[in-house]
């Protein structure tokens, strides 16, 4: 995937927006354009990533990656045999330990119904992890938000992440 032809689009539309003005704006432009090139190169390799691993979770049996090959990046798409873990991912970090139990909820005996509204996209992961986990989506949540609420046991530290996780090879 060659992202010059995006690179050169964007220094394009900013020349032609600074196209009327003072010879000093219309530098100052191409000096700023030439500047953002490795921030807007990284930032068009994030948003491959992204849609790649938005991509993955709507395929079943499939995987598909941005590798970065020659400074370029490339799409790569591997079938997933049923049952067969990716072996082309050495770097992929091991399977989270079981979530501990959630402690019983306190129960004075009223309960609350709550409408929740979720991308379609976390509404099939949370489906898949309550299967996983063998109890209803309700189920599931609850002990989400318990353990939430708990905060975290023992040693455990919480961390956050951007969201973004950029995986594959370089050879």
């Amino acid at each position: 995937m060659d992202l010059n032809g995006y690179l050169s689009s964007l220094q394009q539309a900013l020349a032609n927006a600074t196209g009327t003005s003072s010879p000093e704006v219309q530098e100052a432009s191409a000096r700023l354009a030439q500047t953002l090139e490795p921030a807007l190169r990284l930032t068009l390799m994030e948003l491959a990533s992204d849609v790649a691993s938005e991509v993955t979770l709507r395929l079943e049996g499939a995987v598909v990656e941005v590798r970065l090959r020659g400074g370029s990046p490339e799409l790569v798409v591997e079938q997933q045999p049923d049952g067969v873990a990716d072996v082309t991912e050495p770097l992929a970090p091991p399977a989270p330990p079981a979530p501990p139990e959630a402690p019983a909820p306190e129960d004075d005996g009223s309960q609350t119904r709550v409408t929740l509204r979720v991308a379609e996209s976390l509404k099939s992961r949370i489906d898949d992890a309550a299967t996983r986990d063998g109890v209803s989506v309700n189920t599931w949540l609850v002990r989400a938000a318990q353990q939430q609420l708990a905060g975290p046991s023992g040693n455990e530290s919480r961390t956050s992440s951007s969201g973004r996780r950029m995986t594959g090879w370089v050879r």
